[in-house]
């Protein structure tokens, strides 16, 4: 209690580092999540109070920051090569023999996880992380060390000691199984599209630009690599097993391999096992444990002499299709899902899996009762691949074909010209499509309004509600008519509605689940359009002159607003108080200094970010172009400008402005 604020400050950050560590990188936590809680609340506070003492590694910096930044790209001090991937145990013999062909004497070999994720490199100095960088070309890679920063099984600043002043670690950045099906639920309740693999996640998500969504997605990371010139060992296996102590997370299922033998006996042993662990793995890497045999090894062009990745067979399983169903979404795209006997693959039970059109399911030559094979193969969702024709008895079932109705309404089912999918045309009739689109309205990325599914579905069976519209009109009767509602609950509701009033026009059109009107295309109409008036009268050809609006896009906009039934939508939630334009401030921002100019932003800038100067250019009514041609009215440059830009705008003549030039502009 009589500890200077200064002091306390710094026993709050090294117990909560403690505690971190625990938790995320032995999965041992020693004190309950109430009282991290208040521990990281005390530290909260008093680094509030005494900025004076502010500390970029501190714990509290985990939860990221909204400031959006850009990726600067750094040279990376050792190259980060690719290594050789053999997919057999006879490469593997291959690699062992002629290393013991090369050394002429005896030698360890060092069995590693090879981890699905995505590359990284941390830059240590004096125990604290100053930079981290991602893969990138094997030379350069971009600095992502905002966004690693959230992630907690990473030591900020290290424990113990004995650590070299300067050391490089590499390691993977990895999704776990459990966060990455949360993830991909979250994505499919709103239509957008899945994420593949958890290694298209982890990457997708260490490159987003709010390190505050980074820090929301519960990224992990293993370490396998130490570089630097002080290393305090002479053995890679030693050097991983001291960045242990100092808090790194080492996977603890590295082996020191001394014959072929015990090495084909690991292989065996992970290529069923990695099915129950958290993480995503594809194959083994070995490497050669002598530092002084490594150098003495060297390097091809491309890869290491001294290590090799052993790749897992694509993981399959052969099981029988008892059922296809057809989903309906909230546009109306009819989903075929094959429902299976439950197996298992990839540390998952797998019991459905996509057979995406009906293209697919003609190409398989499908019949109820089959024996099917379903794969991963480093994707999460499931597929299937072929059928056991072989096995194929007089008793199967009928043959698997696309649907012509819709499952639920019954109406007749259309595909458009080009267009993979079939979609029921019945928007106004068709259940699924009118609950998806209420589903869609209250998430929390667009009207963020306190209620789920179930609720939706309840309301809906109730007949309470046909329309996201009716959502404003219900009485706190209504919902304690329904299970599972009381009084508090039923307040948080109408809470919600309340401030669901104040969301941005943007967010509301978003809402209103056009067909192919994103977050992003949502944001584009509304800079331009001001409001729901002049977007509803807008034509095709009005519409295409938005930034990366297309024909599809423009063309699913006028006919939403051509449908009575919309338009009655908007009237009603207009009458409701919900924001139809943009409000008088993001409108005072705007103006027309850059009407008419078509823009390239390349390079880094120090004042603002990337995504904040494409923001002012839409503001003032400029256009944001990707590349560079004779259109381009000028580029906006930054350090480090794209070298094949500027020789392109220097062949055509095309003006080159720098952001203070840039700013002059918008100041006049």
């Amino acid at each position: 209690m009589n500890k200077s604020p200064e002091s306390r400050i710094k026993e709050l950050r090294e117990i909560i580092n403690k505690h971190n560590y625990n938790y995320y990188v032995l999965s041992d936590p020693k004190i309950s999540d109430f009282e991290f809680d208040a521990l990281m609340k005390e530290l909260q506070s008093l680094e509030t109070a005494y900025p004076e003492f502010a500390d970029p590694n501190s714990p509290t910096e985990r939860v990221g920051s909204d400031l959006s930044k850009d990726f600067e790209l750094v040279q990376h001090h050792y190259p980060m090569l690719s290594l050789g991937n053999t997919y057999s145990e006879g490469e593997v013999r291959d690699f062992y023999e002629r290393t013991v062909r090369s050394l002429n004497e005896s030698f360890e070999i060092v069995a590693e996880l090879k981890y699905d994720g995505t590359s990284i490199s941390l830059i240590f100095e004096k125990g604290i992380l100053v930079r981290a960088v991602t893969r990138g070309d094997g030379t350069k890679g971009d600095d992502v060390t905002a966004n690693v920063k959230t992630i907690r099984s990473i030591p900020l600043q290290l424990f113990g000691a004995g650590y070299p002043d300067l050391f490089e670690i590499r390691g993977e950045i990895l999704l776990p199984w459990t966060e990455f099906e949360r993830l991909n639920k979250e994505r499919e309740v709103q239509e957008e599209p899945l994420f593949a693999n958890p290694r298209n996640a982890a990457s997708g998500t260490l490159k987003l630009q709010n390190p505050t969504v980074v820090a929301s997605r519960k990224l992990d990371a293993y370490f396998y690599y130490l570089l630097g010139e002080d290393l305090p060992f002479d053995t890679h296996y030693a050097n991983l097993e001291a960045a242990r102590s100092w808090g790194f997370k080492i996977p603890d299922v590295i082996r020191k391999c001394t014959s072929l033998e015990e090495i084909f006996a690991y292989l065996t042993y992970w290529d069923k096992e990695r099915k129950n662990l958290p993480v995503a793995t594809d194959g083994v890497v070995l490497k050669v444990n002598s530092l002084r045999q490594q150098k003495n090894l060297g390097f091809t062009a491309k890869s290491p002499r001294w290590a090799i990745a052993y790749k897992f067979q694509a993981e399959r399983a052969v099981t029988r299709l008892n059922l296809v169903s057809f989903q309906v979404g909230r546009t109306g795209a009819i989903t075929p899902v094959a429902n299976l006997e439950p197996v298992q693959l990839s540390g998952t039970m797998v019991k459905r899996a996509s057979l995406h059109n009906a293209d697919i399911i003609a190409g398989l030559d499908l019949y109820i009762g089959d024996q099917v094979f379903v794969e991963k193969g480093g994707e999460i969702i499931p597929k299937i691949v072929g059928v056991d024709t072989d096995s194929r008895s007089i008793q199967i079932g009928e043959k698997v074909r696309f649907i012509k109705n819709c499952p639920d309404c019954g109406t007749p089912l259309i595909r458009a010209e080009g267009e993979a999918a079939y979609y029921c045309p019945n928007e106004e009739g068709c259940p699924p499509q009118i609950k998806g689109r209420i589903e869609h309205f209250v998430t929390r990325k667009a009207m963020n309004i306190n209620i789920g599914p179930e609720t939706v579905e309840d309301l809906y069976n109730a007949g309470y509600i046909q329309t996201p519209a009716d959502l404003y009109t219900l009485k706190t009767n209504d919902l304690l008519r329904l299970e599972r509602w009381a009084e508090k609950s039923a307040e948080n509701f109408r809470k919600s509605i309340d401030a669901s009033k104040q969301v941005p026009f943007e967010r509301v059109l978003f809402a209103l689940g056009i067909r192919y009107v994103g977050e992003t295309v949502a944001k584009k109409l509304a800079y331009v359009f001001h409001n729901i008036n002049c977007i509803g009268k807008a034509t095709i050809e009005q519409l295409m002159g938005v930034d990366e609006i297309g024909d599809r896009i423009a063309q699913s906009v006028v006919t939403y607003f051509s449908s009575l039934k919309n338009k009655e939508l908007v009237t009603r939630l207009t009458e409701y108080g919900v924001q139809m334009c943009l409000s008088e401030d993001a409108l005072a921002e705007r103006s027309d200094k850059l009407v008419g100019k078509s823009i390239v932003i390349s390079g880094t800038f120090s004042k603002h970010s990337r995504d904040e100067y494409k923001q002012m250019i839409e503001q003032h009514g400029g256009k944001n172009v990707s590349s560079v041609s004779r259109k381009t009215d000028f580029i906006l440059a930054g350090e480090n400008m794209g070298p094949a830009k500027l020789e392109k705008a220097e062949k055509m003549g095309v003006k080159i402005l720098n952001e203070g030039d840039f700013l002059k502009i918008l100041e006049k």
